[in-house]
């Protein structure tokens, strides 16, 4: 992972240089059009976004979103920053602005770069495609303002929980091969293997703290002391976990969402609440606005109050799985196998109420939001095609795709880099680049 003579991977990238030639900062009229056949095109292949106001640069450090969560408030419909979801038309799928219920059709259809096909050619993945340059799929494992540096192999099957602990100059990923890598972050090797009893679901980093998903356990390990401990409760697989008000939540197969609180003087986590109103497993949690979010297997998503733990609203606007939600400059983002990605914010009443919709081609497995090089606000979306699609927010402007040859089940940010995890066991590093021109990844030798 560090191929600059000592420095390691994530600082070493510097501010974005400014662009000297002009053709950087146009559009191109030909990917306007849905028919741009050059590779690369010296022109943008996205809209360009104005500046957003209020928007915060910090990475947040919990799980798939952008703001702290005891800070932000829910934005209310009819505000000023409602009109402004979508305009970028999104290339990957079609949107749907629940403000005027007009539906648009996204500029391009979706038919990958220039004349290529969207699809990894196999061929060249095997290093044995005689058609190079003239072949009508992809040989490239990205596209857009993103490139591989390095990938991590040893998982045997699909990556289900990616951690970076603060501070630490160790990667932490878990598998359902039931093991946890530990990778280390100068070298990209690895630098231990944990075993477990069972398959990992999720993972999570808190402070000193690195807690592991597993079959009726939650796994806790302190990085700082090494010390470990056990989390009894859960019945079956933990599928999700986050913290929020000084609490532990978890997700599970039976669909409650069980809560610890820390001990520090017996050093222990102590059970603290059990939430129960989900009628399927609990995939997906996210804290907010002094809100506990859960997504479930039973379509819905339960909004809880993080102060007395009851549910104030249950959401049933997804007509499948809701695999992730994440929030995101008061708004609450959600994505489900129902093919779209839906943008939530509260009425006057307080409740949500679906906002803006985009839809995509396949169904979604994940969200994760950061930022580029230029602070600005970027959704990665996981779908269940292989790719990842990259957008600006909120316009859904493309920004570029990734690929794999399997699902993309994990992503995980750090500064200026973040990390993919595949249904195959492998596990990849990305940086933003500089650099809008470079647009392909290639394979590594």
């Amino acid at each position: 992972m560090d191929y600059d003579g000592g420095k390691r991977v994530f600082n070493r990238l510097g501010p974005t240089q400014p662009q000297t030639d002009n053709r950087n900062q146009k559009v191109c009229y030909h990917w306007r059009a849905g028919n741009c056949s050059r590779f690369p095109c010296p022109f943008l292949h996205r809209e360009l976004s104005a500046p957003l106001n209020g928007t915060t640069s910090s990475s947040s450090k919990r799980p798939h979103g952008f703001d702290n969560d005891q800070r932000s408030s829910v934005a209310r419909r009819g505000g000023s920053n409602l009109n402004t979801w979508g305009r970028g038309g999104g290339r990957g799928g079609n949107v749907i602005n629940n403000n005027n219920n007009n539906n648009v059709n996204s500029r391009g259809g979706g038919t990958g770069v220039g004349v290529k096909k969207d699809k990894v050619c196999n061929f060249w993945i095997q290093g044995s495609c005689s058609f190079g340059e003239r072949c009508r799929y992809m040989h490239s494992w990205s596209t857009g303002g993103f490139g591989m540096l390095t990938q991590l192999e040893g998982h045997k099957k699909v990556v289900s929980g990616i951690a970076l602990p603060s501070g630490s100059d160790k990667l932490y990923t878990g598998s359902r091969d039931e093991t946890v890598r530990v990778w280390d972050c100068q070298s990209g090797q690895c630098a231990g293997v944990i075993n477990l009893s069972g398959e990992v679901g999720c993972m999570l980093s808190e402070g000193p703290w690195m807690f592991v998903g597993l079959p009726n356990l939650v796994k806790a390990w302190n990085v700082q002391t090494s010390a470990e401990l056990s989390l009894d409760g859960p019945v079956g697989q933990v599928y999700s976990m986050v913290v929020g008000n000084g609490l532990l939540f978890a997700g599970t197969q039976d669909g409650s969402i069980l809560a610890w609180k820390y001990n520090a003087a017996a050093n222990c986590f102590e059970p603290a609440a059990s939430l129960h109103g989900h009628t399927s497993a609990v995939v997906t949690l996210v804290v907010g606005a002094n809100r506990l979010y859960s997504g479930s297997m039973d379509k819905s998503i339960r909004v809880w109050n993080l102060e007395n733990l009851q549910c104030l609203q249950t959401l049933t606007d997804h007509n499948d799985v809701v695999m992730s939600v994440l929030c995101w400059d008061q708004f609450l983002l959600s994505c489900s196998l129902d093919k779209t990605i839906k943008v939530w914010a509260a009425t006057d009443s307080g409740n949500l109420e679906v906002t803006y919709t985009h839809s995509e081609e396949h169904g979604l497995l994940t969200l994760y939001g950061m930022h580029d090089l230029e602070s600005k606000p970027v959704l990665l979306c996981s779908c269940n095609d292989n790719t990842v699609r990259a957008y600006d927010l909120p316009s859904f402007s493309e920004r570029g795709k990734i690929y794999a040859k399997q699902e993309i089940r994990s992503i995980h940010g750090g500064p200026n880099i973040f990390f993919t995890g595949d249904g195959t066991g492998q596990v990849r590093v990305w940086q933003w680049l500089a650099d809008q021109s470079a647009t392909t990844t290639a394979a590594p030798a």
